[in-house]
């Protein structure tokens, strides 16, 4: 059983642990500066790098979205760039981060009961790990889908609309009212696990 003095991670780390028998202890104090072992500054680069890439992109998303409402000729383009980036980057690297999350609470032995901004923390990435895959990346596809063909053909003398059609409209505030959704979740999970305020 290891019993930390401190659930600090990352940042500046002030944990002593007594490691598991048969392996090396996850966290050591030498000189008053407290040093890591291999494995675990292994597995905190591969969270906190996964985390930058992974959602990086994401806070980009909220410039494209304008853009492509100003640009109706290049929606299709720009929605079909947004739903690549989603799902072959953003998707598997936020997967990657509850895995590479599992594996830092297992290596360094933390209690998870008595870490509430941790648990907290992971609440809040399944809820938006659920919005992406159930609401964005499916409201994405249907976007891609309705601004795939040109626009119906409006009978002579006939203004131009306003606006994007009802159910173009429809999808895109979905898709913009879950990003800011998620957008926020991310924040506040960044902010829990740097400021442990719990």
């Amino acid at each position: 059983m290891v019993r930390p003095c401190s659930t600090e991670i990352h940042g500046h780390i002030r944990v002593t642990l007594a490691g598991r028998e048969g392996r090396k202890v996850a966290w050591a104090t030498r000189e008053g500066e407290a040093l890591m072992d291999w494995v675990l500054r292994i597995l905190l680069f591969l969270h906190i790098g996964g985390a930058i890439v992974a959602f990086g992109p994401v806070f980009a998303f909220m410039i494209l979205g304008p853009m492509i409402g100003r640009e109706p000729a290049h929606a299709n383009f720009g929605l079909r760039f947004q739903k690549a980036v989603s799902s072959r980057m953003v998707a598997p690297l936020a997967v990657f981060q509850g895995i590479t999350g599992l594996l830092i609470v297992w290596y360094a032995n933390l209690n998870l009961l008595s870490t509430t901004w941790l648990l907290v923390s992971i609440v809040l990435y399944v809820i938006a790990l659920t919005i992406a895959f159930a609401v964005l990346i499916p409201t994405a596809s249907k976007l891609i889908e309705a601004t795939s063909g040109p626009p119906p053909q409006l009978p002579p003398g006939t203004p131009p609309p306003s606006g994007p059609p009802p159910h173009i409209a429809a999808l895109a505030k979905r898709g913009r009212t879950f990003g800011m959704i998620n957008a926020i979740l991310i924040v506040i999970i960044v902010f829990l696990m740097v400021t442990k305020p719990f």
